[in-house]
């Protein structure tokens, strides 16, 4: 960087201090004030109907791969006959992300009501697709606890922003799709490629749950909670951009390389995918775990009951043989390092997966992470960190694997034999106390089985560290025959910065 160079970086820099110093003392976004709207009532169609004559119970099913989820993401879609709610924390408009968006736009072209709800965190640079969407007659677009000020990339925005740090800080991680009032989808998976095994360089090991039955109106339920909030706001009432058809023409282009990801089906091979996936779904009772959205302003998020939070202690608190945990970013905040303490006090085996230094995409929350393992061993909990070649990442990403590398998204809970949970939230504080969650309590020991089996492969040391406590206090990081005394990271530098953000004081924001 040459000098000149130097100081117009400066210069700008400075001005962007400036800006915000500025806005610091202007107007902050109000709430809006809309009449509600509510999802429409279940469709009965043929292929509901058929369906309901299979299964007439509440059904759920795991999906465990990427690929196999976006197949079922974008079948549920094809499915619609009159409503879809959408609901998620982040939306990227690549090969997935593209997809679902012109399954979506062809679904809204049929007659379909499509609501979208999506968080505001990453949404940059996208108002004008968003607003050539909303124009749909189909299609309602909001946008949850937004950017007054939306010019700039992700850091501009939050600069010109500071003043209004405390209301944007709370954040919706939630994730679920409903069609029809009839199938559900909820979990961990954002759109995106790396969510669905289909990026080049880097995918997640996720899961989610395919909800079927009368338990379905209860996550519409809660989208509509969503919905009506007063910080759900329309994103025409937000950008005074115009509305781009090239953009949204764009967004859906999906590339003739990646036609083969998804076959288009005619209505009677729905029909029968559908049938077959429900003839071997488990049928044991679903409790919907959600968060209330604020109801007055974000910032006070203390007084929303935190309900996820909550019941995922009492669960930890309930178990009497073992609590298997796996969470991508794991900073256990008080409440929960203490139920789990007391868990192993009761003789209650404690194992974890979570994600290794070179696998967490976010080095501040595995910095933080860091300073809980000594506790964690020292009680007699087993923990696990999935290593980013782990030998069987194929089963998450597509073919060929090369240099690929795995890191975990996954949120999962499996109490006893008899229990499970899956839903959006990771056991840090973020999760626990400052973004709102939802998830499902599956009672079931078959599917209590089913999870086991399926992560089996996740917790082997093919796939992931096993990290041991030595009689000097030290910790060893083990793979089968593969012992590192020091963390497997990337490089020298990155065990620097994370040495560095372990020291800081920013755990509570993690």
């Amino acid at each position: 960087m040459t000098l000149s160079t130097r100081s117009s970086f400066a210069q700008r820099q400075h001005c962007l201090i400036l800006l915000a110093l500025l806005f610091t003392g202007c107007s902050s976004l109000k709430p809006v004030e809309l009449p509600p709207e509510f999802t429409l009532p279940p469709a009965h169609t043929v292929l509901w109907q058929s369906i309901e004559e299979v299964q007439s119970a509440d059904w759920h099913v795991l999906l465990n791969e990427g690929p196999t989820a976006l197949d079922w993401r974008l079948r549920a879609i094809d499915s619609a006959a009159n409503s879809i709610n959408f609901q998620t924390f982040l939306w990227h408009f690549d090969t997935a992300g593209a997809m679902v968006m012109d399954h979506i736009v062809k679904a809204a072209d049929r007659g379909v009501v499509v609501r979208i709800l999506i968080d505001d965190t990453f949404l940059v640079h996208e108002d004008e697709l968003l607003l050539a969407l909303a124009e749909h007659p189909n299609i309602e677009y909001r946008v949850f606890n937004p950017f007054k000020r939306r010019s700039g990339g992700l850091a501009t925005r939050q600069l010109l922003n500071l003043g209004e740090f405390s209301r944007l800080d709370h954040r919706m991680h939630n994730k679920a799709m409903v069609v029809d009032d009839q199938v559900a989808i909820v979990g961990g998976r954002n759109i995106a490629d790396e969510y669905f095994g289909l990026d080049e360089n880097a995918n997640f090991r996720d899961l989610e749950l395919l909800l079927g039955g009368a338990v379905v109106q209860q996550v519409s339920d809660v989208f509509d909670n969503y919905w009506n909030d007063r910080w759900s706001v329309p994103i025409e009432s937000l950008s005074h951009k115009k509305a781009s058809a090239e953009q949204l023409r764009d967004a859906r282009q999906v590339t003739a390389s990646s036609l083969h990801l998804h076959t288009e089906e005619s209505s009677e091979e729905l029909l029968a995918r559908w049938l077959e996936i429900v003839e071997d779904a488990d049928i044991g009772e679903a409790i919907l775990y959600a968060d209330d959205p604020p109801q007055e302003n974000p910032k006070n998020r203390e007084e929303v009951p935190i309900q996820v939070a909550n019941e995922i202690t009492a669960l930890f608190d309930g178990a009497v043989s073992e609590i298997l945990i796996v969470s991508a970013y794991l900073i256990p905040t008080p409440n929960l390092e203490g139920a789990i303490e007391r868990a192993l006090k009761r003789g209650v085996r404690v194992r974890i997966l979570t994600n290794s230094i070179r696998s967490n995409n976010h080095l501040a929350a595995h910095s933080a992470y860091r300073n809980h393992i000594d506790t964690l061993l020292e009680s007699g909990a087993e923990l696990h960190e999935i290593r980013t070649d782990a030998r069987d990442r194929k089963r998450y990403m597509l073919t060929p694997i090369g240099r690929k590398t795995l890191a975990l998204h996954a949120k999962a809970l499996i109490i006893d034999h008899d229990k499970v949970f899956v839903g959006s939230a990771n056991l840090d504080p973020r999760s626990l106390r400052i973004n709102t969650e939802m998830g499902f309590l599956i009672l079931s020991e078959p599917f209590n089985q089913r999870l086991r089996s399926a992560l089996d492969e996740d917790f082997s040391a093919a796939n992931a560290w096993r990290l041991q406590l030595q009689d000097d206090g030290s910790v060893f990081w083990v793979a089968g025959d593969n012992i590192l005394e020091s963390q497997p990271a990337g490089s020298t530098m990155q065990r620097i910065e994370d040495w560095f953000f372990s020291h800081l004081p920013i755990e509570g924001e993690l």
